[in-house]
């Protein structure tokens, strides 16, 4: 697994293990960091993973925002965590960071969704980044 591979992925897990606890994602990344500084058997955190975590958690009130109006039929509240998950990092990647082409960021949100969630998860997954790429021009502020 390529190592931005390994970062997203971590990226998630973090997502989702704050999303759980209800924890801030920061908080939750502080965490992760001590542990692997602590523990030989935990892998370090990657520079990607954090900046994806800090930049996520800068723009998370509008990455909500965006995933409420353009989830047709959908809440927040309604989602599957995992899919909550995934569409929060993919949102950000896709929307906020510059280096990463949009069809790598909308594939590996839709390979996680696979991974982790249900068989409907990846088409929706894919639909609702694709909306979002579709209006990025407009959506940052």
């Amino acid at each position: 697994m390529a190592a931005r591979n390994k970062a997203r992925m971590r990226a998630f897990q973090i997502l989702f293990e704050a999303d759980q606890r209800g924890s801030a994602v920061t908080e939750v990344l502080a965490d992760w960091i001590r542990l692997a500084r602590t523990d030989d058997r935990q892998p370090p955190v990657a520079e990607y993973t954090m900046e994806l975590i800090e930049g996520y958690a800068e723009h998370a009130d509008r990455i909500d925002e965006l995933l409420s109006t353009y989830a047709v039929g959908w809440t927040l509240d309604r989602m599957p965590v995992v899919d909550r998950s995934v569409l929060r990092l993919g949102a950000y990647e896709l929307v906020w960071v510059d280096g990463t082409p949009d069809a790598v960021v909308i594939d590996e949100a839709v390979v996680l969704a696979r991974k982790f969630s249900t068989d409907e998860s990846p088409a929706f997954v894919n639909g609702l980044l694709g909306r979002l790429k579709d209006l990025k021009p407009s959506l940052r502020r």
